[in-house]
């Protein structure tokens, strides 16, 4: 017996009954037809969250349940979702679509939808940008890049409309407690008589070289560590997509479908225990940092660290981009700008005939400017 599908959530117009579209920048759907706004809820104040009051507030996740498989069903859903052979993107599409273009590669989809089951959204960031808006920061940002091929530059400012996506991320909350052994190095000076070369010849002479004297310390440092961002999506070139930010997630509005309307979203890709490996190496990382501060000294080195973990805690968020995806002479050239600042990252693509132009204009202003030295040399 096949299982039934996943429900669609449909945003009527509740005065004509029309598909919506969620405005950017706005706490609104738009109908594209009549113009009524159909509100949708704001969010809370950031002093009804902290006391607990806020209806709807974002809800931390059970860390330690969801990974061993015992979070409730409740926090589980279905989407439907287009699956891309070239980059492997799973990307929502309602169940009548049977064909696209994938936004993430710009190849084309021509397959069926299959139902995705994960773990709900907690929370979204709605885009405060438009794609008109986008569009400018992409073409901004692709004219200061002066070796960028010129027909890319025209093929993008030309090109079909950027897609308008959530992508989605994991947050991380862990407190956390450190024991540590290690050295603490601090530099001294002492006069030394070392050999020098002046004028050809080597002669002794004094010279203040530093010393270190390492002392032990041991210690335990603690830190509670707040959304901790990692991305969930293997679509999107991590590199590019990592400086993105930062993402203003104080903004975080409780999850509604209706955010999502007249948009994309990708389904996670990256598990929630891959995730959480990747936060704790970003964790160890300050922790590391944490103890060569309580250390202390000019220098240090740590023997050994153990790291207790007291509640640990994750979100499923979904964050907005713009993006673009770009076939130009066989290969694909991706744009990301961050759906909220306006910040771009990309692939940067390359002329070889600019560079080469800009490697003969360099060799001839250096001939250039050593012919004019050599002739101001030869008048005196």
């Amino acid at each position: 017996m096949n299982e039934a599908a996943p429900e669609l959530s449909r945003f009527p117009c509740e005065s004509c009954g029309a598909a919506l579209a969620y405005a950017p920048g706005a706490r609104h759907v738009a109908c594209p037809f009549c113009g009524a706004e159909n509100e949708i809820d704001a969010p809370p104040s950031p002093w009804a969250v902290a006391r607990g009051e806020a209806k709807g507030a974002l809800e931390e996740q059970d860390l330690a349940a969801a990974l061993a498989g015992a979070l409730d069903a409740s926090e589980m859903e279905e989407t439907r979702t287009v699956h891309c052979e070239s980059c492997g993107a799973d990307v929502e599409f309602d169940e009548k679509t049977h064909a696209g273009t994938c936004p993430f590669c710009a190849s084309p989809i021509v397959t069926e939808t299959a139902a995705n089951r994960h773990i709900k959204p907690k929370g979204v960031l709605p885009f405060a940008l438009t794609e008109r808006d986008a569009r400018k920061a992409m073409n901004d940002w692709l004219g200061r890049l002066w070796f960028a091929p010129s027909g890319l530059k025209d093929y993008a400012r030309a090109g079909r409309p950027m897609q308008g996506l959530y992508v989605p991320y994991w947050t991380y909350d862990a407190e956390t407690e450190t024991s540590y052994r290690g050295q603490r190095g601090d530099v001294y000076y002492v006069t030394q008589r070392v050999p020098v070369t002046v004028n050809g010849k080597t002669q002794m002479q004094a010279r203040q070289v530093p010393k270190v004297r390492w002392t032990p310390r041991s210690g335990r440092v603690a830190r509670f560590f707040d959304d901790v961002l990692v991305l969930a999506s293997r679509s999107l070139p991590k590199k590019h997509a990592d400086r993105l930010g930062p993402w203003d997630l104080s903004a975080l509005r409780p999850y509604q479908p209706a955010y999502l309307a007249g948009f994309r979203a990708e389904a996670y890709t990256v598990p929630l225990d891959e995730g959480w490996a990747e936060a704790r190496r970003i964790m160890d990382q300050v922790i590391e940092r944490d103890i060569r501060f309580d250390i202390g000294g000019d220098r240090q080195r740590i023997d050994a660290a153990e790291t207790r973990l007291g509640r640990t805690s994750f979100k499923h968020v979904l964050l907005p981009v713009w993006l673009a995806a770009y076939k130009y002479r066989g290969e694909t050239y991706r744009f990301i700008v961050n759906g909220r600042t306006g910040a771009v990252q990309g692939e940067r693509p390359y002329s070889a005939w600019k560079i080469a132009l800009a490697v003969i204009l360099g060799a001839l202003a250096a001939g250039a400017v050593g012919y004019a030295l050599h002739a101001t040399g030869a008048l005196r």
